[in-house]
């Protein structure tokens, strides 16, 4: 399986969700990044 834009965000999710239960601390860091990446792909940045 490859791994395309399409799937990214759901990729991206589960990888962020593991680690905020790893390192709660720096759940405000990982759901920026979240937000800022899938805003991206929402926009048609990364094809």
């Amino acid at each position: 399986m490859t791994i395309g834009v399409t799937h990214l965000s759901p990729v991206l999710s589960i990888i962020f969700g593991v680690l905020i239960l790893l390192m709660p601390r720096f759940l405000n860091y990982f759901v920026a990044i979240y937000l800022i990446v899938a805003g991206l792909l929402g926009l048609g940045v990364f094809k």
